[in-house]
């Protein structure tokens, strides 16, 4: 999320957007009863990552959050799970609204509860705030890996040198009892952007850095190599998918194209400078959709290059926003392919949804991200 005008050094020429937060009425109150539905700390042993995996009917649901957490944004979240019964739901990021936060500890705990208290999967990546209260940004990721259910990561195994916190990668094989239950049939990629540049002389928003982009890379190939070899090998690379906050430059190439699904209402708030990291993603091949947030009144989604670049909506209350402009976010579907009545193949298509938090939770801009029937896969 982009900072107050009057509380950072940072000038990034944005409007002031402000709204004044929803009254808390009857799903406020529905929201609270589900804080104190379970206990959030959990041991080491019990957060070992479950194996994702895609259901009997061949799917894989993804919710995608950008919280900056309170009461409405809670009550929200918890109608989209009983909506939608997603398998992960991915936070990407401003989890809490840190400097309005007086224990961020508590903070996070809320923010993630709705997830917990139904027994879901999920994983975080950091915004551009989750560190302005007493935790760091190593802090924020030390205490959500400890949470009931989550997935996410500190950084990788066995690497030391990478810069930020919560870069890793997650697998979800294919259906249980087919030839794809021990293949990665859909990879997902999560890396933090950080959030403001260290550099003197570039101001504006932090980027990926050259270490994680080199780790993506790595780990990309391995995938890939994994996938393509046998039992069952592949002529192609299993499709992947990246979450993380600040959008790349490129996403102004989408909108320069009008080729996108959504709305552009603000100035895409990226780094100043280019790192490179959107051409590392086409290289490596596997790609088929990025994941962002930060710009909460954009929601558009569209290909460049043969990516697909998203935005997450604007889903938290407890941040800015456009009166008379529904919170919203966004789900994804992954789908296997049919290799008979009874078994399931490698990946199909990849489909997006906007829901609206309106009284049916309207569906809105549905849109096919990628399929194998269409030429290049695009």
């Amino acid at each position: 999320m982009r900072p107050p005008l009057n509380g950072s050094s940072v000038s990034v020429g944005i409007k002031n957007m402000e709204e004044k937060k929803k009254t808390i009425g009857v799903r406020g109150l529905l929201a609270a009863v589900v804080l104190c539905l379970c206990s959030v700390a959990v041991s080491t042993e019990e957060t070992k990552q479950k194996q994702l995996r895609f259901m009997e009917n061949g799917e894989f649901k993804i919710l995608q959050n950008v919280s900056c957490s309170d009461l409405n944004t809670t009550a929200f979240l918890h109608r989209m799970i009983l909506a939608e019964k997603p398998d992960l739901i991915v936070f990407t990021g401003d989890n809490i609204y840190a400097s309005d936060a007086t224990d961020a500890a508590r903070s996070l705990d809320a923010a993630f509860s709705p997830a917990i208290s139904a027994s879901i999967p999920w994983a975080a990546v950091l915004g551009n705030h989750d560190q302005e209260s007493a935790l760091s940004r190593e802090g924020v990721m030390k205490h959500i890996v400890t949470l009931k259910h989550t997935l996410s990561q500190l950084n990788p195994a066995g690497i030391d040198l990478i810069d930020g916190y919560g870069n890793y990668n997650l697998e979800v094989h294919g259906v249980e009892g087919s030839g794809f239950e021990n293949k990665s049939v859909l990879n997902l990629y999560f890396l933090d952007s950080g959030d403001y540049s260290k550099v003197p002389s570039i101001s504006g928003y932090d980027w990926n850095k050259p270490s994680q982009q080199l780790w993506f890379q790595r780990t990309s190939l391995e995938l890939q190599r994994a996938y393509m070899s046998k039992p069952e090998a592949q002529e192609a690379p299993a499709p992947g998918l990246v979450y993380f906050y600040i959008p790349l430059p490129e996403f102004t190439s989408v909108v320069d194209s009008s080729n996108y699904t959504g709305v552009k209402q603000e100035t895409i708030c990226s780094a100043s400078v280019n790192s490179g990291f959107f051409t590392t993603l086409v290289e490596a091949g596997d790609v088929k959709a990025v994941f962002n947030g930060h710009d909460h009144v954009n929601d558009f989604c569209g290909e460049y290059t043969g990516i697909q670049l998203c935005y997450a909506g604007g889903f938290g209350y407890h941040a800015y926003g456009k009166a008379g402009w529904a919170r919203r976010a966004r789900v994804v579907v992954a789908t296997l392919e049919k290799t008979d009545e009874v078994s399931w193949g490698p990946l199909k298509s990849i489909k997006t949804w906007k829901r609206l938090d309106d009284q049916n939770l309207s569906t809105i801009d549905v849109q096919v991200l990628w399929s194998n029937n269409t030429p290049g896969g695009t």
